[in-house]
């Protein structure tokens, strides 16, 4: 368990050999750019906003053109590929690829000009639709929609607001005209929402028509046409047809460019890694000739990162500790068998200055409480199977996905080791299906007890599994104090915590009562009880004496010692918490039970072995996802709320480093961040 030593970097170089070292630091990615305070006059910034901004749209036109590429010509991809991280490539496929970036960008380009063509195109055919859906309600009507009549006189081309035969029109029309009889009707389409009509009338007739026609609803249609409806109709209908056929041809133009799939993949990842370095430039002080570098580095990189430098480049590098008011980064560096956990430490937060990394202890607890909570060894073993398997399959796996993976296999070596503690395999899957499909009584027996016989037995188990679990959270407070030589607070914050706890439950383990209600079979004599007692209150008097002693007021001194020694509720209410490890274990081993209990309904028939099957499959695969992901959630919550509460502040700040974060491509260097 451990904080990698942190040094300060200081790094001045030719301004010429800028690029160059700055993508070196950003392959290696060993290197956090701090931002330098222009203190004199004659060294200078440089604002990149605007060529970082080009990046940006180039990036995003490169990913829209692989988008459109994997829209009309998808990938073919193999199961599960895309957790398996990012393809290598060397600097020298890198630099290939660099040199023809005008090209894919022109290639680019032109694949997103040809979506947007055809979206514009189909566009076009939806509005040509609806021109048609418009005009055919006309496609009777032997004249053109816009005709106003001749000379002598006036049309009407339009429709009334309900459906009604052209006798119904007439009448109506006639109704309204009395003696105008210089008129004619023809109803050209009926439908329930609209009737359309063509009136042609005399030209002296033309107020009295249209006024009747007002009164009626009348309305002129929505799209009109110089033609005739069904020879527009004809027209329209094959204009669309052109447009389908152009669009056909673009979407194969658009296809025959799959090839540069991996050419736009590098671009995304290229410009992306140009806006990263224009941003660390803007962080950079200048003079005519040369550039300076500020950052921090973990120790461990400095000799390598300074081989590098100086053997391709002119430059001077400086490192230096940091003094105690810089706001230095925090990387983590644990062992392969602890580093799967310290994603959930930085879930919580990373370790403050001076703080004593808990990953290594952590990971311990982590992985035995999951076990005890799913504890069984079948799904255990399925857990192993499949997060063994994806890890040896996909070598390229994105680290903090391989670390999550490698957490859950640890995990389910802990639910294998404590489900054979248990005997559980499937709940009691051997035994159901053993009497009721063999006519026999097969199990395996547990290597300790039966939690579901045995719950009592199981609580005090998970009772005292808790306390070790806070006292090496208190110890590890200890430690920290006693480091950093806070003898006092030591004993007054950790000791006197240990001596009441510890006294109270050392006492309670000699009372009869408590353990035959625990099912312990042992009992402390009397006078270690005693013992335990008188600790107990001299851990009490040296909590309230010392609780407030940063009070000078002697009685706010004794109050704020009082309210100090109500805290150990919480120390009671953290054990009870632990009560989940036998409330979770049971229920996985219940609802398995249960599970193989309504597969055997149909008894041992070739039906029953259907049912079975299949109730068996669905109802375990449900059991290990719900129980999986509550394991997870109350080891969190223990270590986050109960562990983490007796000592750990945090508040350390993530080591960014500059390097390559890119989506598809992991450009290889020399050498690396380890």
């Amino acid at each position: 368990m451990a904080v990698l030593s942190m040094q300060k970097i200081n790094i001045c170089a030719l301004k010429k050999d800028r690029k160059k070292i700055l993508e070196t630091l950003q392959r290696i990615g060993t290197v956090e750019v701090s931002d330098i305070t222009r203190e004199k006059e004659e060294l200078e910034k440089i604002d990149t906003f605007n060529m970082r901004s080009i990046f940006d749209k180039n990036r995003t036109i490169a990913q829209n053109a692989l988008d459109i590429l994997e829209k009309y010509e998808p990938e073919e991809k193999e199961f599960l590929s895309n957790i398996c991280g990012q393809n290598e490539i060397s600097t020298d496929n890198y630099y290939t690829f660099v040199n023809e970036s005008e090209e894919i960008m022109r290639v680019a380009y032109e694949i997103v000009n040809l979506s947007k063509s055809i979206n514009d195109e189909k566009a076009e055919i939806i509005r040509i639709k609806a021109q048609i859906k418009s005009l055919s309600v006309w496609r009777n009507l032997d004249i053109p929609i816009e005709f106003k009549g001749t000379r002598k006189t006036k049309a009407f081309v339009g429709t009334l607001p309900q459906g009604v035969t052209e006798l119904k029109a007439k009448e109506m029309l006639a109704e309204m005209l009395k003696d105008e009889d210089r008129y004619v009707l023809e109803v050209i389409d009926v439908s329930p929402e609209q009737t359309c009509i063509f009136v042609l009338c005399h030209i002296d007739a033309k107020d009295c028509v249209q006024s009747a026609l007002r009164e009626k609803g009348f309305a002129w249609p929505a799209f009109s046409t110089d033609e005739i409806p069904s020879k527009k109709i004809e027209e329209l209908s094959q204009k669309i047809s052109k447009i389908e056929s152009k669009i056909k041809e673009q979407e194969k133009e658009i296809k025959s460019y799959k090839g540069q799939r991996n050419a736009m993949k590098f671009m995304i990842d290229y410009h992306e890694m140009r806006s990263q370095k224009y941003e660390v430039i803007s962080k950079l002080l200048y003079t005519k000739n040369v550039f300076f570098l500020s950052g921090y580095i973990p120790k461990k990189y400095s000799k390598r990162l300074e081989s590098v430098l100086t053997s391709k480049f002119d430059v001077a590098i400086e490192f230096v500790t940091p003094d105690s008011e810089d706001d230095v980064p925090v990387v983590l560096s644990n062992n392969k068998f602890s580093a799967p956990v310290e994603g959930v430490l930085e879930s919580y937060s990373l370790p403050g200055k001076g703080e004593v990394d808990p990953t290594s202890i952590m990971a311990i607890f982590y992985y035995l409480l999951f076990g005890m909570m799913l504890s069984d060894a079948a799904y255990g073993f399925i857990i192993i199977i499949v997060c063994g398997f994806v890890l040896l399959k996909y070598k390229t796996i994105k680290s903090g996905l391989k670390k999550t993976l490698k957490m859950f296999l640890y995990c389910g070596i802990s639910t294998t080791f404590w489900g054979i503690l248990f005997g559980s395999y499937f709940g009691d899957a051997i035994d159901v299906i053993s009497t009721t499909f063999f006519g026999t009584h097969l199990t395996i027996p547990a290597l300790w007890f039966v939690p579901l016989k045995e719950p009592m037995r199981m609580l005090a188990f998970c009772f005292g599994f808790g306390i070790v679990h806070l006292f090496t959270g208190l110890f590890i407070q200890f430690y920290e104090l006693v480091k950093n030589k806070q003898y006092k607070d030591a004993l007054y914050d950790v000791v006197s915590w240990y001596l009441l706890v510890g006294g109270i439950i050392v006492y309670m383990l000699s009372m009869p009562m408590i353990t035959q209600m625990l099912v312990l079979n042992f009992i402390l004599p009397s006078l270690v009880g005693k013992v335990g007692i008188i600790c107990a209150i001299i851990g009490a008097c040296l909590i309230v004496l010392t609780s407030g002693r940063e009070s000078r007021n002697p009685f706010k001194r004794f109050l704020k010692g009082l309210y100090g020694l109500y805290g150990v509720t919480g120390y009671l209410s953290d054990i009870l918490s632990y009560s989940r490890l036998l409330a979770l274990g049971l229920a996985t081993g219940v609802i398995a039970q249960v599970f193989n209990k309504m597969g055997t309904m149909a008894g041992n028939s070739f039906i029953g072995i259907i049912l079975f099957i299949f109730v068996f499959i669905i109802g375990h695969t449900m059991n290990i996802a719900i129980n999986l992901l509550g394991a997870y959630v109350h080891t969190n919550r223990l270590q986050f709320v109960e562990f983490f509460g007796k000592f750990y502040k945090g508040g350390g700040r993530e080591f960014s480093p500059f390097f390559v974060d890119t989506k598809y491509y992991k450009v290889m260097e020399d050498i690396n961040n380890g």
